[in-house]
């Protein structure tokens, strides 16, 4: 699983030109699931998001996490974090989980992170035609893969 997460000031995702799902001081959170994720990647993720020290303390270091800041979380589905630019111009999205594989492992992964968090969090719909927006705050953003953990 790969996730890139940025630090936000706001955020929401638009499906059909309505709103899915908005956010104020928190976590975007794209999320690609490829074939081989299992549930300890989920599992995983969901603790270092949680315990994810990148919003600022009083001294302005970043030394809180988004639950010491009570920030809230969007969690987006996005099959293209594991395009393959190898080959010729075109991406292949080879390693990407099929929607069989990966729609169990989203929706693990949302409850998980609730779990985690104690509390809902905002959602985008799985294979949607999204419109995100946000207001990346710092900016800071981090990349995880729960394969290179080591």
């Amino acid at each position: 699983m790969i996730v890139v997460i940025q630090r936000v000031a706001e955020a929401s995702v638009k499906i059909e030109g309505k709103v899915k799902s908005e956010i104020g001081v928190g976590l975007l959170i794209l999320v690609g699931i490829e074939e081989a994720d299992v549930e300890e990647d989920i599992s995983w993720l969901s603790k270092k998001i949680a315990n994810l020290r990148i919003f600022p303390d009083e001294n302005q270091v970043m030394n809180k996490s988004v639950m010491d800041v009570a920030g809230e979380v969007l969690l987006i589905s996005q099959f293209t974090l594991h395009a393959s630019t190898k080959k010729g111009n075109r991406p292949s999205y080879i390693k990407a989980a099929r929607p069989e594989v990966a729609i169990p492992l989203y929706e693990n992964f949302i409850h998980n992170l609730e779990s985690e968090l104690g509390k809902p969090i905002g959602t985008g719909e799985f294979g949607a035609d999204m419109k995100v927006s946000l207001i990346n705050d710092g900016p800071v953003t981090i990349l995880i893969d729960s394969k290179d953990r080591k």
